[in-house]
C-alpha cells in the first residue's frame, strides 16, 4: 500500500547497530527522518551518510532525529560506520535499521511485496531502498523523497525542506518556490486579507491569491 503525505508512518520493531528499537517510541515527541540505502559498502551512500554525520548539530537545532536503514545486518553496519567516519572526519551516532527481512523496506512501500534478497546479491537488488522520509511530530509523513542509485542526494535539500515543514507547521503558511530561511512567505488562502493582517501584520498582495507575509520567528 502506497504511503502518502499524512499518513502516519508505520510502526515498527526492529534490531539498529546501537540495539532494538520501537519505531515510534524511538520518534518521541519530535521530528525525525528515516534516510534509505541499499547496501553496506557502497561509494554513493557512504557520501551520503558521511553528510548526515556531519550535520549532526544541524539535527540537533531542529529537534530531529535521523535514523538509517539498509536490509544489511547490524554487524555489517557497525563495520561500515568506520569507513564512514573515516571519510567525513566525524562520528556517526545515528542508528542504522538492519532491514533483513526486508520489513521495513515493504512498509515505506520502497519494495514490492514479492521482493526478496537473493544469494550474492548486489545494490542493484535492492535498488529503489534510496529514500528519504520526513516525520512530524504527529508521526505522519510530511515529505518523501526517492532517489535513483547514480544521484547522490542533497541534505541541504532535505535541512531547506525540514526548515519550511517546521515553520508552516499547523499554522496556515507555505513557502514558495526556492525559498530559504529568512525570506518571506506565503498566507494561506484560508485567511481572508483582514484575517491575515490580524495574525501576521503587513501583507504583501502580489495577485488576489498570491499574498506573501515576512515569515515568523
Amino acid at each position: 500500500m502506497t504511503l502518502r503525505i499524512n499518513d502516519p508512518v508505520p510502526d515498527f520493531a526492529a534490531e539498529t547497530d546501537q540495539g532494538p528499537i520501537r519505531f515510534h517510541e524511538w520518534i518521541g515527541s519530535g521530528w525525525a527522518i528515516l534516510f534509505s540505502h541499499p547496501k553496506d559498502f557502497t561509494p554513493v551512500c557512504t557520501t551520503e551518510f558521511g553528510v548526515v554525520a556531519q550535520l549532526a548539530e544541524e539535527w540537533r537545532k531542529r529537534n530531529t532525529k535521523v535514523i538509517g536503514v539498509s536490509v544489511d545486518g547490524a554487524e555489517a553496519h557497525r563495520q561500515w560506520k568506520g569507513d564512514i567516519e573515516s571519510f567525513c572526519g566525524a562520528p556517526a551516532h545515528f542508528p542504522i535499521i538492519a532491514d533483513e527481512g526486508l520489513a521495513v523496506s515493504k512498509a515505506f512501500d520502497m519494495l514490492p511485496a514479492e521482493a526478496y534478497l537473493p544469494d550474492g546479491r548486489t545494490a542493484a537488488d535492492t535498488a529503489t531502498v534510496r529514500s528519504v522520509f520526513i516525520i512530524g511530530p504527529d508521526k505522519k509523513l510530511k515529505l518523501s523523497m526517492t532517489y535513483p542509485m547514480s544521484v547522490g542526494r542533497n541534505f541541504a535539500e532535505v535541512l531547506r525542506a525540514l526548515d519550511a515543514l517546521q515553520l508552516t507547521y499547523n499554522v496556515p503558511l507555505a513557502t514558495p518556490a526556492n525559498w530559504a530561511v529568512g525570506q518571506d512567505v506565503i498566507v494561506a488562502l484560508a485567511l481572508n486579507d483582514q484575517q491575515a493582517r490580524e495574525q501576521y501584520g503587513e501583507i504583501d498582495i502580489k495577485l488576489p491569491y498570491l499574498r506573501t507575509t515576512r515569515a515568523p520567528h
